[in-house]
């Protein structure tokens, strides 16, 4: 039976930003959040897909959700789909926080919006980049009072005027709610985030391993802006999963959207303990595809390359999918202990696999070895094959080795002074710590150490 997963139910209100384009929503839920997961920019149509994050005030939590601003024109690509992420956070938020821009003043969008959310959920009608007192005081303007809603309430997101007040605000309602704000039973989860390259179907498989249609997923390129996580439970145990933007060579990335997008990929890698590298079967591996495994290795990443699209290969047989392994490990060589999956995201073929071996490189991540079984184990193996000289005439020797380290973990092989290893030995030693420890889809790092005897 396949492995399904069930995105948390955090038993907090949710609260919703939604407004036109260029409003300075990103910015608020920045704010709020107290991080700069949201991408901001000037360029209209900026957000696409919602950005949710957990927010505290007075020592309790809530679920905060930056959605795309709305236009209601052709003119924002992927319009239609910023619509229906907007309807999906309507419908998932306890309270919607109507966000404008009072140095704009009132536009015909900001009518079409009320449309939208009127008589759905209570309303908090904000008026952001009131960022002196002067424009604060529009907000008594009867412009703002044809909306039916009232007087809005003054913020500035930037220097953060009148946030407070705006939170206390947000507190009332909520605290009229069944489900009220609360401090949050603090879990630690797995931090699982998914890179590739554009297009090889990065958020179809967020979606399908998330259990829900979270994020937009489009054949136009870097569609996903930037990061959007999801924590989700698996026979019991929380994962984190993250979408990444598509990562490019730097001489094809354009503007600065991308540019920050890709940037942002990054850091999500830095902070994964495990990664899905997605490949497509449909593609042959290219330079970029090489670059990102390098990433992984440098940065000691526990991986699983998971090979996209299978669907449309034309052979399905096992002995086709051995040789696109073996052409994977040639292209990959430092990634020789990822193992690899075939699914296909668009039809969920075999993604249900990606979820026990996610649980196995975790726990083999944290392998630590007892100091008296590493001594036997390196006695016998050094038995077997002396290590070779690296630089030098003496013939090294090995005085001892050492874990100092899980997540990744990390080996040190003491060496007698004034003698040295060969690298090819530090292979050696991996290959036969995965033999006889396991070590799955985890990289082994193993440093020298010279000691005077």
């Amino acid at each position: 039976m396949a492995t399904l997963a069930k995105i948390t139910d955090l038993k907090i209100p949710t609260i919703a930003l939604v407004g036109r384009v260029n409003a300075g929503k990103s910015t608020l839920f920045n704010k709020i959040t107290e991080t700069n997961d949201a991408l901001v920019s000037e360029i209209p149509g900026t957000t696409r897909t919602r950005n949710i994050n957990i927010a505290t005030w007075r020592g309790k939590n809530f679920r905060i959700i930056d959605t795309g601003g709305l236009t209601f024109t052709e003119d924002i690509p992927l319009e239609d789909d910023i619509i229906k992420q907007t309807e999906i956070a309507i419908k998932e938020a306890d309270l919607i926080i109507f966000v404008t821009d009072i140095q704009e003043g009132l536009l015909p969008q900001e009518k079409e919006i009320v449309k939208l959310i009127a008589g759905k959920k209570p309303i908090l009608f904000v008026a952001n980049k009131a960022d002196t007192n002067s424009w604060r005081t529009n907000v008594h303007e009867k412009e703002w009072l044809r909306l039916g809603l009232g007087e809005p309430i003054p913020v500035s997101a930037i220097n953060g005027s009148g946030l407070g007040d705006l939170l206390d605000k947000i507190f009332t309602e909520l605290n009229k709610l069944k489900i009220r704000p609360k401090k949050m039973k603090e879990v630690t989860p797995i931090r699982v985030a998914i890179i590739g390259k554009p297009n090889v179907g990065k958020s179809s498989l967020f979606n399908k391993l998330i259990g829900e249609e979270s994020v937009i997923v489009n054949d136009m390129p870097h569609t996903t802006r930037e990061p959007h996580d999801t924590l989700v439970e698996v026979d019991g145990k929380h994962l984190l999963f993250v979408d990444t933007a598509g990562i490019r060579r730097k001489t094809k990335v354009s503007g600065q959207l991308e540019r920050e997008g890709i940037a942002k990929s990054i850091q999500a890698v830095y902070k994964a303990d495990i990664i899905l590298f997605v490949i497509t079967a449909s593609e042959p591996i290219t330079d970029q595809d090489m670059q990102l495994g390098g990433l992984l290795r440098e940065h000691a990443k526990s991986v699983i390359i998971v090979v996209n699209k299978w669907d449309l290969s034309a052979d399905n047989s096992d002995a086709f999918r051995n040789d696109v392994k073996k052409t994977i490990y040639n292209h990959f060589p430092h990634l020789s202990y990822a193992p690899i999956v075939f699914v296909s995201a668009e039809t969920q073929y075999r993604v249900h696999q990606i979820f026990p071996l996610i649980e196995q490189a975790w726990k083999e991540r944290h392998i630590e070895i007892p100091e008296e079984e590493l001594r036997q184990f390196m006695l016998r193996i050094t038995k077997q094959h002396l290590p070779t000289r690296g630089i030098g005439v003496r013939h090294p020797k090995i005085l001892a080795l050492k874990q100092i380290n899980i997540t990744p973990p990390i080996f040190e092989i003491a060496v007698k002074a004034k003698t040295s290893v060969h690298i090819s030995y530090a292979h050696y030693v991996e290959n036969r710590l995965r033999e006889q420890f396991g070590f799955f889809a985890t990289p082994i790092v193993i440093k020298f150490k010279k000691i005077k005897q």
